[in-house]
């Protein structure tokens, strides 16, 4: 067990360490005014989300045994500390091979890190107060039960035999489309998409990619929770899948606009971890790189859509996590193998089995989205209708920096030519 523990908590901290990359990947894109709202969105994620986790919402995503939701029974985290103590919902072949603390450690990452991907469609524009409020009220209502139903072995997607071996539905999917509801009700930043808004540091959103790659090692590897073949199956091809999508993404490109970008190189990478995560567990040789070819072809011209239909998809939440979401779990239906994952696995389509499986995987896409999705705009709803949720139109020309936290990013205006004062 000393073994398996061990890389559970490490991959737990490999997992955090993904929301301050995705505050610099996501901060790189905004402009200059903006850096600090968006970091500090995602960095407020880890405060608020790891002290609701350990007061009640570990307990109602994977306390009890009930299908839908989660009891009271491990509030405050009671008994767990016990080295004797179990999860109810994980018994007989599903026990945990690891302490039941490092289990909720492991999964409280998760929590913190999902919601964050929201924030990609909220800036320039939304209240940090607004942030606030929706972020706890989201982690209740939508992701607790999304995670019971997906990933409890009692839960009734698990149950039905869906597979989601580290959040393609429960990160993702369910990211992505509350990013959507959320876009419905905040509304276009103001001038887009005439004005022109370039990005401020694509360095910044660079080092975030590579900070989201590396973190994402724990994310899928340490979803097997056990130091052992698996995890490394999942190690390898989170690797290969973003470094296929990468490619495939720059390949569309380069064919449609005549240059391969570091942005759509950062983007594409991003998009193929995204598709391969829920099929880390259960796939192996190519499969992994033909998933993250597609997904980073498919998301490519998935961004595009904000411009056809007007929804203004500022970071490209929507292009990205929600179709990469959908292409990881609907070719996981057409690429599982038996052989990388006996105990949960499943040969399917290309392997000698049906079209079972793709059902499954199509009917919790289906339900993550309509749950997700209409609860969070019944959320941004009523935050509009009470404290608001956007900013007014002189916070968003002066800057979410500035109006909402009193600070600014970068102070080089006083400086001389040379660096100096004076």
């Amino acid at each position: 067990m000393e073994g398996n523990t061990a890389w559970v908590l490490a991959s737990a901290a490999l997992v955090l360490f993904m929301t301050p990359g995705l505050a610099f990947f996501y901060g790189g894109m905004v402009r200059s005014k903006n850096v600090l709202g968006m970091l500090m969105q995602n960095f407020f994620s880890m405060g608020l989300v790891s002290v609701l986790w350990a007061v009640f919402v570990f307990s109602i995503a994977f306390g009890g045994t009930g299908k839908f939701l989660g009891d009271l029974n491990l509030v405050g985290l009671k008994t767990l500390g016990d080295v004797k103590s179990v999860i109810p919902a994980y018994a007989g072949k599903y026990a945990l091979v690891v302490p039941p603390l490092a289990f909720v450690a492991f999964q409280l990452m998760f929590a913190i890190i999902t919601p964050a991907l929201i924030t990609g469609v909220m800036t320039d524009r939304m209240k940090f107060r607004a942030w606030v409020v929706f972020l706890g009220a989201w982690l209740v209502f939508v992701y607790a039960p999304i995670a019971h139903w997906v990933f409890a072995p009692v839960g009734w997607l698990f149950k039905l035999g869906a597979l989601d071996f580290a959040g393609g539905t429960v990160v993702h999917i369910n990211a992505g489309i509350a990013a959507l509801a959320v876009i419905l009700v905040l509304g276009r930043r103001r001038g887009w998409p005439d004005e022109t808004m370039p990005l401020h540091s694509l360095p910044l959103t660079l080092l975030g990619t590579g900070m989201l790659w590396f973190g994402w090692f724990g994310f899928n590897a340490g979803s097997a929770l056990a130091a052992n073949g698996l995890a490394a199956q999942a190690f390898l091809n989170t690797n290969n899948a973003a470094a296929a999508a990468m490619l495939g993404w720059l390949v569309v490109e380069r064919l449609k606009g005549g240059h391969a970008t570091t942005l759509g190189a950062a983007s594409g990478a991003v998009a193929g971890l995204v598709a391969i995560t829920p099929c880390a567990g259960y796939v192996g040789g190519l499969s992994p790189i033909i998933i993250g070819f597609v997904a980073g072809a498919v998301c490519f011209m998935a961004i595009q859509l904000k411009f056809r239909f007007g929804y203004d998809d500022a970071l490209d939440v929507i292009g990205v996590h929600l179709v990469g979401g959908i292409v990881g779990s609907l070719l996981l239906g057409l690429f599982a193998e038996k052989a990388v994952n006996p105990d949960f696995g499943a040969k399917r389509l290309f392997f000698g089995g049906g079209l079972e499986l793709l059902g499954y995987q199509a009917v919790a896409v289906l339900a993550t989205m309509v749950w997700s999705g209409g609860i969070s705009f019944v959320l941004a709803k009523v935050i509009s209708a009470t404290i608001g949720l956007r900013c007014n139109d002189e916070e968003e020309i002066v800057g979410l920096d500035l109006s909402q936290h009193a600070e600014t990013a970068y102070s080089f205006g006083e400086l001389g030519s040379m660096g100096r004062t004076g």
